[in-house]
């Protein structure tokens, strides 16, 4: 078979399709983000997804099963021990994380807040779980009368930074973030990602603005990515991507402001001629639904996606294949705000197929960036098996 000169993937950021079978151990028995969500809106109405074999992976409601999908389709089982975005995507492109990530349920350790609070001559305020926004809304005013720094948490491993734009200018709040990324890199405190979380606004007004910053570790080990930088490919990261991979084996990153902003420029990377990948993460589902438990907007914004696709799969040659998944899930009707441990949707799809199939159970993310390895014949991962062989 002819290798493909572009792979396309698509993270629908914690669009999970049910709960795994170790959703006893993470508390996520009960946990299915689409399925609640399509309940919740009495149907979802998806059609072009549907078209490709959502409903024939399980049936979603008011997603119509169909007889002759045009895409291969089946689920994904994390292998890794977290249900975290680096975890999720780190496995999506080969490796297996054995050891959890740190978070931090009751607030940061005083020693770290003293350490960043010397080294930043900032103080700290919050330093508690929290939403993003709520935080906001609550400490703004104290931020803007002190100039100290707004530090919170949420059930991933992450270390947020919040700061109004007038109050600390943006490259400060960088600044101040690399050295929490520095202090947190100790094994001690070791998070996933430190976020710069700039805002504008006046109290009760508050809004956070595009300039968000991830600062996340380096991969453990090397991924599928560096082996296609090596052999002088491409590796486009489009909004998140290369933040979550701290820029690794990364040639060209687009940076997004949203879901929208996000498929218009997925949809020029589509169009454009490059030979190796394209690597999306459309985040919108994920912080601004599931975290926010808002399963009415989390179905809308699924929908507005699925009305999006007809653009990138007409862009789409034989030469293309395109794969749309997630890194974990986020069930907006489950209680609290943490990241739900489920199975996540495989979707695989090229103009070069006359019908899908339904593929076998995938035992690891991983098994896309075998597949992507065998493509562009790369040294595969040590984990994953690919599927390009059932592609026909």
């Amino acid at each position: 078979m002819k290798p493909y000169k572009k792979i396309h993937v698509v993270v629908m950021d914690s669009v999970g399709i049910g709960e795994a079978p170790d959703a006893q151990k993470f508390g996520d028995v009960g946990a299915d983000t689409l399925g609640h969500i399509a309940e919740e809106m009495k149907g979802l109405t998806m059609p072009n997804l549907g078209d490709l074999g959502l409903s024939n992976i399980r049936e979603i409601k008011g997603i119509e099963k169909v007889t002759e999908p045009k895409a291969y389709y089946g689920m994904m089982q994390e292998a890794s021990v977290g249900k975290d975005t680096m975890t999720g995507h780190w496995e999506i492109m080969g490796l297996n994380i054995d050891k959890p990530f740190k978070v931090y349920p009751e607030g940061f350790p005083a020693e770290l807040i003293q350490k960043l609070e010397e080294k930043t001559g900032r103080k700290v305020i919050g330093n508690i779980p929290a939403s993003g926004t709520g935080i906001i809304d609550e400490l703004g005013p104290e931020h803007m009368e002190t100039g100290a720094i707004i530090v919170y948490t949420s059930a991933d491993p992450v270390l947020q930074i919040a700061a109004h734009e007038e109050i600390v200018p943006l490259d400060e709040l960088y600044k101040i973030c690399e050295i929490a990324r520095e202090l947190t890199l100790d094994p001690e405190f070791l998070v996933g990602r430190v976020i710069a979380r700039p805002f504008v606004g006046t109290p009760r007004n508050f809004t956070r603005t595009s300039n968000r910053h991830d600062y996340a570790l380096k991969p453990f080990e090397r991924t599928t990515m560096n082996e296609l930088q090596d052999a002088n490919l491409d590796v486009i990261a489009i909004g998140k991507i290369s933040d979550i991979f701290n820029g690794e084996g990364v040639t060209e990153s687009i940076r997004t402001k949203d879901n929208t902003d996000g498929m218009d420029k997925f949809a020029e990377v589509v169009r454009r001629d490059f030979h190796g990948i394209s690597f999306l993460n459309l985040v919108d589902f994920d912080a601004n639904f599931g975290h926010r438990r808002d399963p009415i907007g989390y179905g809308e914004a699924l929908e507005e996606f699925d009305r999006r696709l007809p653009e990138v799969l007409t862009a789409l040659n034989e030469e293309d294949l395109l794969i749309i998944t997630a890194d974990h899930g986020n069930d907006p009707t489950f209680p609290g705000t943490d990241h739900t441990r489920e199975y996540v949707p495989l979707i695989v799809y090229s103009p070069r197929f006359e019908k899908g199939s339904e593929l076998p159970l995938r035992q690891t993310f991983a098994d896309i960036a075998a597949t992507i390895a065998e493509n562009f014949k790369v040294e595969a991962p040590q984990f994953g098996t690919s599927f390009l062989s059932n592609l026909k």
